[in-house]
């Protein structure tokens, strides 16, 4: 090695540089608005619904790709071995959630302004029960995501740095610079710092497999055989457990992604329809250019660094980092690319929980029914507040994470999942009913949380996210079969196709 690595002050000096350009990003962003807008529910949490492609295309990937997908994904491959290449159909199952019902809901959010996913369900059915019962679970589902990114957000900057920088002074900082340009540009900074973060890791995250592969010799043969001499438990055929498992973790990600609140105020944030479905026509490609790669680099970190515990597997990129960035200049240059747009990938996904979860504050429970005669611009700055005090709890948690990345990812779906059946069904079923709805819900939820918070063991590798989806689908359907008259507040709730503009 030629001493080329992120230890030290060279791994500082580039941390404060990406810090430096988003926060540069996010007083622009907010400068660059029309007056006022920054101080209307609309224009500071959907950017005025004005993104154009570029910026939607980046924006949305950067809410599927977070600091999971990189600093998460590849130690879970390193531990699960080729059994984890069920990350990469799982992504492209997002996109195809997406598209079920993303361009309907477009339709009626820009006919009836939404600014929050609540507004939507309060729109279709009517019914404060069914509203409150999910604001509740979208705000655990991105508490929980937003857990997820600080503890991420640790876990990269401090292996990146090999150590240099403490896993909680790493976090402390950049969720300061996260919160001064969200304030500063909501959204439009969010989108726009999304744009920076997404250019530097596609290229980042390609340039370390071709690293990675050149350090073992650029032979991807030479990985398989060493994992059948040493570890073949990582290349056998799935079990029958496991393959249901990886069927029922593609079905409930595939569904509970594509749900996020942060995911769906993207869709109501989009210029028109044409630009979203553009931008996810790209997204489907994603999962191979991202996942898939990231899959690779985690098998090749077997041979890599062989032996490692589960603990020391969760700094697996930030040492293959370090060990590319010692190859050359050329990959040392390449790898503070990579470098910053982790970390800058992680606190962009960390803004986007943050600033849905301080918009379902803001609208859907002070402006609702705390203060409903308060003004934008206060629900606003209560929402701003709600995110800070949001941030400071969970930070106590992240400062000793209770478990690997890849147990909190799945611990939110468990929840999250259930609101989609009032938002996909919803859309297109004129019948379904608020009560169905807001037991099936309910019924749902308890079941999937009472299996995971009591460690039942999965039912043949079935989640209990997926298991109480399905009770919670049995329940909306026959419930709403079997009631005379479907609760429905407005004539026609569903979207209707309007034309779109040259």
């Amino acid at each position: 090695m030629n001493g080329l690595s992120f230890a030290g002050l060279s791994g500082i000096l580039v941390l404060a540089a990406y810090a430096v350009i988003m926060l540069v990003i996010g007083y622009f962003a907010g400068r660059g608005q029309p007056e006022g807008d920054q101080k209307t529910s609309r224009g500071y949490y959907l950017g005025g619904s004005g993104l154009g492609f570029v910026a939607l295309f980046f924006t949305l990937y950067a809410s599927q790709y977070s600091g999971n997908s990189i600093v998460g994904y590849a130690p879970e491959a390193y531990r699960s071995g080729f059994t984890w290449w069920q990350s990469v159909p799982f992504m492209i199952a997002v996109i195809a959630g997406y598209l079920v019902f993303a361009p309907r809901l477009y339709a009626v959010a820009k006919r009836e302004k939404f600014v929050t996913p609540t507004d939507w369900v309060r729109h279709r059915f009517g019914s404060t029960r069914v509203s409150l019962l999910v604001t509740g679970l979208m705000l655990w589902g991105l508490a929980n995501y937003l857990l997820e990114q600080l503890v991420a957000m640790g876990h990269g900057i401090s292996g990146l740095t090999g150590n240099t920088v403490p896993y909680q002074i790493g976090v402390i900082a950049f969720v300061v610079v996260m919160l001064v340009y969200s304030w500063s540009g909501g959204m439009r900074a969010v989108a726009f710092t999304d744009v920076m973060q997404g250019i530097a890791l596609l290229i980042g995250v390609g340039v370390l497999l071709v690293g990675a592969l050149h350090l073992v010799g650029g032979d991807w043969g030479s990985v398989t055989r060493y994992l059948a001499e040493n570890e073949p438990e990582k290349l056998g055929v799935p079990s029958g457990e496991d393959s249901v498992n990886w069927l029922s973790m593609i079905i409930m990600i595939g569904i509970g992604a594509a749900v996020y609140p942060h995911a769906i105020q993207r869709i109501y944030a989009a210029r028109s329809e044409r630009t979203l479905k553009r931008s996810l026509a790209i997204m489907a490609w994603m999962p191979l250019a991202t996942t898939g790669v990231v899959f690779v680099v985690g098998i090749v970190g077997i041979k890599l660094f062989p032996g490692l515990s589960e603990d020391d597997s969760e700094q697996l990129v930030g040492l293959i980092a370090n060990e590319v960035a010692g190859i050359n200049l050329f990959f040392y240059l390449l790898m503070i690319l990579l470098f910053g747009g982790v970390v800058a990938a992680i606190v962009s996904t960390a803004d986007s929980a943050l600033l849905s979860f301080s918009s379902v504050i803001s609208r859907d429970l002070y402006g609702r029914y705390l203060a409903p005669n308060s003004s934008e611009r206060k629900q606003v700055a209560v929402g701003k507040i709600a995110g800070v005090v949001a941030v400071a709890l969970l930070l106590v948690l992240a400062w000793n994470p209770p478990s690997t990345l890849y147990n909190i990812f799945v611990l939110k779906f468990e929840l999250i999942v259930q609101i989609a059946p009032a938002f996909i069904l919803g859309l297109y079923w004129r019948r379904l009913s608020a009560g169905p709805v807001f037991w099936g819900m309910l019924a749902g939820a308890l079941l999937a949380g009472a299996w995971t918070v009591f460690d039942i063991d999965k039912l043949y590798g079935i989640p209990a996210g997926l298991l109480g989806l399905a009770l919670n689908l049995a329940i909306c359907t026959l419930g709403s079969l079997l009631t005379k008259t479907p609760n429905s507040p407005n004539e026609d709730p569903l979207p209707t196709r309007t034309p779109e503009p040259a």
